[in-house]
This record gives structure tokens, C-alpha cells and sequence, in this order.
């Protein structure tokens, strides 16, 4: 997903695709564990748009602070 994307929404549904986002990446890591995993690369897919849900609720955070 792109970070536009993400800055669009809201935070509450950002908290859910964040929840949502560190349930695939603990099933992306059990099927890459059992050798079951076709593509490597979700692995750090999931891990970068986790990044960047976290960075823009960090960011909406300081500037209500800010406020």
C-alpha cells in the first residue's frame, strides 16, 4: 500500500491495519519457517508498511501535542 494511502485514513482504522498487518507478518514468518512460503519478498512488504503505519500515527500524535 502506498503512503498516501495510509495517510487517508483515520486513526482507528489505521490501529486495525496495523493489527491486521502483524497478523500476516506472523503468518508470513510460520509459513516461511515450515518452508511454505512462495513469495520471500511479503516478508518485507509487511514489514515496511508496518513501519509506515506506525510512522504516521507517530506523526499525528506529536502534532496534537503540538496543538
Amino acid at each position: 500500500m502506498k503512503t498516501k494511502d495510509f495517510r487517508q485514513m483515520t486513526n482507528e482504522e489505521l490501529n486495525e491495519k496495523l493489527k491486521s498487518l502483524k497478523v500476516e507478518l506472523f503468518n508470513l514468518r510460520f509459513s516461511h519457517a515450515t518452508g511454505g512460503l512462495k513469495n520471500p519478498v511479503a516478508l518485507n512488504t509487511t514489514k515496511k508498511d508496518i513501519a509506515k503505519v506506525k510512522t504516521i500515527l507517530r506523526e499525528r500524535e506529536l502534532n496534537a501535542d503540538k496543538r
